[in-house]
């Protein structure tokens, strides 16, 4: 993407195509739950009205970072993004917890659990489908922007899917009188919900307290640094991630014996190599050392 105009625009209209489906799901497995007796259809149903309500915050998170740095906010606001992804991930852990805690209900109740109709079996396979396809078109679209908030949303999606794998084993055991597998199910999909929360959490936790780049990103740094002509050596280099973009403070040594307007082209040419190569830098300053 060009611009980071342009990838806000591309992100929201991402996020408003999967309210859209996520609202007529939502809406055809609350009503294949009522008419075909299915408990577990109905709380499905429930988790995909909650993804348009954390997609909505999405689109608020990415329309706040994509606005331009100001006297207030000299750095920009990407960071906003990730306080976005912050909720997505609270609401996926909340969202499990419920799903771990009625799963655990039902172990000791499912004699009172009423058998589903094949309607409540369609849904669940049509929600697998559906949700799963959300999941690819959403993170294939998050990798491309580089979009944490919409990188929370597709996992959100892909929750959603096995929520609805659930359903299904829920559903078809207990069409065949084994209602306890829904209760199992369930506890099961809830371990895997709350391992995707805790990691979206994490990385956008990194994310906010400038964290440092990987290993392998800074050595390719170092490496553009050195196809500069004039660059004797990298005396020290610091990177920090500021939400979706990276900042980075470089040292370089060069001859003590070349003019001030040398060195400073030299630094300059460092400065618009690394910005050439490396997209997600925002910022880069480079300091020259006498050697």
């Amino acid at each position: 993407m060009d611009t980071e105009k342009e990838k806000m625009s591309l992100g929201v209209k991402v996020s408003v195509i999967t309210i859209i489906a996520n609202a007529i799901l939502a809406f055809f497995k609350f009503v294949a739950g009522i008419i075909g007796n299915s408990n577990a259809m109905i709380s499905d149903s429930v988790h995909s009205f909650s993804d348009v309500l954390s997609t909505i915050i999405v689109i608020i998170g990415l329309k706040i970072s994509g606005k331009q740095a100001d006297n207030e906010h000299p750095y920009g606001h990407e960071r906003m993004e990730c306080i976005a992804a912050f909720i997505l991930a609270s609401m996926l852990f909340v969202t499990g917890i419920i799903i771990g805690i009625e799963g655990v209900k039902n172990i000791f109740n499912s004699s009172n659990i009423a058998k589903p109709t094949l309607i409540a079996l369609i849904a669940s396979l049509v929600s697998i489908l559906v949700k799963e396809l959300m999941y690819w078109y959403t993170i294939f679209y998050a990798k491309k922007i580089k979009s944490e908030a919409l990188k929370a949303d597709a996992w959100h999606h892909r929750s959603d899917a096995f929520s609805s794998v659930g359903s299904l084993i829920g559903v078809a055991g207990s069409m065949l009188g084994i209602k306890i597998f829904d209760s199992i199910a369930s506890i099961i999909i809830c371990g895997f919900i709350i391992k995707v929360s805790y990691d979206i959490f994490k990385d956008s936790l990194n994310k906010v307290v400038d964290h440092s780049c990987n290993e392998e990103t800074i050595n390719q740094i170092k490496k553009q640094a050195f196809k500069i002509d004039g660059v004797l050596d990298v005396d020290m280099i610091k990177t920090r991630i500021f939400g979706n973009k990276i900042y980075i403070d470089l040292e370089i040594s060069a001859d003590k014996n070349i003019t001030l307007e040398s060195a400073h082209k030299i630094a300059h040419k460092v400065h618009d190599k690394i910005e050439e190569q490396f997209k997600e830098v925002k910022h880069c300053m480079v300091h020259v050392n006498p050697r």
